[in-house]
């Protein structure tokens, strides 16, 4: 279903947003002070505070904000207010934890600095007791080069949301040479600074980028962020030790860049900071939408995991059934491959037990990278064939590989949880301890949307996950062309019993309504990203309900 919008809008700014030929052109707000040039922003909310966020753009040295919280957009009953200080320490940036307010609430809040004010951005804290409807966007991969984040814009004018769930991958890391560069330089998207990011002053150059995108700027000052991270905030597929884009020899020790990139993410997004001795990279979040739902975030990146494993290093040695099988059993399934820290599976645990005990009908989990079982996928004859005639050049041979795979029955890749199968089933195992089995999975990373069902080793239902595609980052296969996208997509979701449907040819998000007895997923899409113009289509609605305590799609 395609949507049009044939009024004109306008943005959470006031700016105005004009339709050309039923599709919507984004406009940067001329009015807006180039003191506030980064934005506002608002997340992090419980049910009586959030964090309020800006940067000052034009100081030298240590400079006072002024800032105010009310009821109403035009400021008449002013509720909070205060004067904080935009300081080098945390490169200018000043954020509030706004306290004493009502629950359930949605706010206006704003700064000053001198004369001028920045753009009036709207929060909403957390509610209590019964609650009858729960929105939320889910988003994931926003990357700068690949295009112009028309779905954050989509995102800034739906008005049905309530929350913003934020996947990760809200920055990348790489240089102009990097993933992304032809992009980019194809549409005048390139990064900054021009080189891979590693220092602090790297991080916070980077991080300053995306905030002044007026599509970005447009989507915070509408909403509120529910965030959490994956791995390009750091830097490629991170463990505890290291990462695979991280190479110590040029780029000094691994410490010292995950210090400097989660410290200028913690300056550079409205989340609370961490508590004094806590480490910057436990970080998780349980947030209560009163009886409803809870929804809980996985730190899976930084504070638990085990190195991955590199098909690279192994592929010599997979030949026939019997190699994989002892591969995926003594390697990849190895017992003391962990994902989750000890302190991360205590937090999951209480938290779920609490929900389960409350009688909250869902239980969200905000689940960076892709949990079901995905392998890669057979082709049969006809279509192999009508691939092969599509796909030419360097992605003939990719092709190959890709079938190969799939003809030796392997995980299409060992990142995700498939790369950790003993931890993915103690996830599980946990749940069920916790009386929870119905489970919904809300996903990024992959750069595709999914519908899938989990089940644990036992073949017993452990619920349901959506997966999000990317904001701008295109899907693994789109290099194929679409009709061989198509064709792969097609595939994954034949092969793979959890797989009901996916797809990675579309950039977008997921809208997810919540009542107490029914979900309703939308799998929303613009139509393209080069331009800052686009048009908005639904490729799939899903109903999903409870029965006898597991989740059943409808």
């Amino acid at each position: 279903m395609k949507l049009t919008r044939r009024n004109a809008l306008r943005s959470a700014t006031g700016a105005l947003l004009l339709p050309l030929g039923g599709s919507i052109q984004a406009q940067p707000d001329s009015r807006s002070s180039s003191v506030f040039g980064h934005g506002v922003a608002s997340g992090d909310p419980d049910e009586q505070s959030f964090v309020i966020w800006t940067r000052i753009s034009r100081l030298a040295a240590e400079g006072s904000v002024d800032w105010e919280v009310a009821t109403d957009s035009a400021f008449r009953t002013v509720v909070s207010s205060g004067r904080s200080v935009a300081s080098p320490r945390r490169d200018y940036t000043v954020k509030v934890l706004v306290a004493g307010l009502r629950p359930g609430m949605r706010y206006y809040y704003r700064f000053h600095h001198g004369s001028e004010a920045s753009a009036i951005g709207r929060a909403r804290t957390l509610p209590l007791g019964e609650l009858s409807s729960l929105t939320l966007a889910v988003a994931s991969c926003s990357n700068y080069p690949f295009g112009h984040f028309n779905a954050y814009d989509a995102i800034a004018e739906d008005e049905q949301i309530d929350w913003v769930l934020h996947l990760g991958d809200y920055i990348y890391e790489y240089g102009v040479d990097g993933y992304g560069a032809a992009s980019g330089a194809a549409i005048g998207r390139e990064h900054e600074p021009r080189h891979e990011i590693v220092t602090l002053g790297d991080y916070r150059e980077r991080h300053a980028q995306y905030k002044s995108d007026p599509q970005s700027q447009r989507m915070h000052a509408a909403h509120s962020l529910l965030a959490i991270w994956d791995d390009h905030e750091v830097t490629n597929n991170p463990w505890t030790d290291g990462a695979e884009n991280h190479q110590p020899e040029e780029e000094g020790p691994w410490a010292a860049r995950r210090e400097a990139a989660l410290r200028a993410y913690f300056e550079w997004m409205p989340v609370r900071d961490p508590a004094p001795g806590h480490s910057l990279a436990d970080y998780w979040r349980h947030w209560r939408f009163g009886s409803l739902a809870s929804l809980i975030t996985l730190e899976t990146r930084h504070s638990g995991r085990a190195e991955q494993i590199e098909y690279a290093d192994y592929r010599a040695t997979l030949t026939d059934a019997d190699s994989v099988e002892g591969f995926l059993r003594d390697v990849v399934g190895a017992p003391d491959r962990p994902m989750l820290s000890p302190a991360m599976e205590n937090f999951l645990r209480d938290a779920l037990t609490e929900s389960a005990e409350l009688g909250r009908p869902w239980k969200l989990l905000g689940n960076q990278i892709p949990m079901a079982r995905t392998h890669h996928p057979r082709f049969s004859a006809d279509v192999l064939a009508e691939l092969q005639d599509m796909v030419e050049g360097d992605s003939a041979a990719r092709l190959e590989a890709f079938v190969g795979a799939g003809n030796l029955g392997l995980p299409l890749y060992l990142d995700p949880w498939d790369g950790y199968p003993v931890a993915r089933q103690k996830l599980y195992s946990l749940s069920a301890e916790c009386g929870v089995r119905d489970l919904l999975v809300l996903t990024g990373d992959s750069h595709s949307f999914w519908s899938n069902r989990l089940f644990d080793d036992a073949g017993k239902s452990m619920g349901i996950e959506l997966g999000t595609t990317g904001i701008t980052s295109p899907g693994d296969f789109k290099a194929f062309g679409s009709r061989a996208s198509e064709l792969v997509d097609e595939a994954l979701a034949a092969t793979n019993d959890e797989i009901a449907w996916t797809d990675g040819r579309h950039n977008g998000y997921l809208r997810l309504s919540l009542t107490p007895d029914a979900a309703t997923a939308e799998f929303l899409a613009v139509d393209q990203v080069t331009r800052p113009s686009y048009a908005m289509e639904t490729l799939r609605t899903e109903r999903i309900s409870h029965e006898a305590g597991d989740l059943v799609s409808l």
